[in-house]
């Protein structure tokens, strides 16, 4: 199976991302898809290079990171499924007004033309809040799926909301078969 997988600018959650990513690999071609943060940006949580050289090690390819990269996923079907994870609040609200104008958000264009599965794993500080609107939205769209998400700091963060990123290969396979996977929240 060939699946995209496009990583977005949460860094605080790529040290659980990067796992399933190598995980899904031993078994499936993966293509990497990094974002223009995750592609540049140098965090308290790593340096971009490092990431870049982490999902070229587990994938056997360097990262699809420009618009032109991008585009031919859907003319080409070269995706059975896109797995954006972490998806920010940024691009949730990009996919939600069909705004392709990042690498991403290009893929998740290209890749639906074709009527296949789009798996969204959220990771946004308010998505109590402003991003609320934009996870509705896309839920109620066909082809979207959702990794099971949950508050992961009710106290501290009462908006943030961040996927169960460890549920990627069990709600890859409910969205392969057209369903959501549940329960949605955890």
């Amino acid at each position: 199976m060939n699946i995209g997988f496009a990583i977005t600018g949460s860094f605080c959650t790529y040290s659980k991302v990067f796992p399933v990513m190598e995980e899904l690999s031993r078994d499936h071609r993966i293509i990497p898809i990094f974002s223009d943060a995750a592609y540049t940006v140098d965090s308290r949580f790593g340096a971009a290079q490092e990431h870049i050289a982490r999902a070229q090690q587990f994938c056997q390819r360097h990262p699809l990171h420009t618009i032109s990269e991008v585009e031919p996923i859907g003319p080409k079907k070269l995706l059975d499924i896109l797995i954006i994870a972490p998806c920010t609040g940024n691009t949730l609200a990009k996919l939600a007004h069909s705004i392709a104008d990042t690498p991403v958000t290009m893929a998740a264009k290209s890749h639906l033309r074709n009527g296949r599965p789009v798996l969204i794993a959220v990771s946004t500080n308010d998505a109590l809040a402003g991003a609320a609107e934009n996870i509705g939205k896309l839920l109620s769209r066909k082809h979207y799926f959702f990794v099971p998400f949950g508050q992961d700091d009710p106290l501290g963060k009462p908006t943030s909301m961040v996927a169960d990123f460890a549920a990627i290969p069990e709600a890859m396979a409910a969205a392969l078969e057209g369903r959501q996977i549940q329960p949605l929240l955890r």
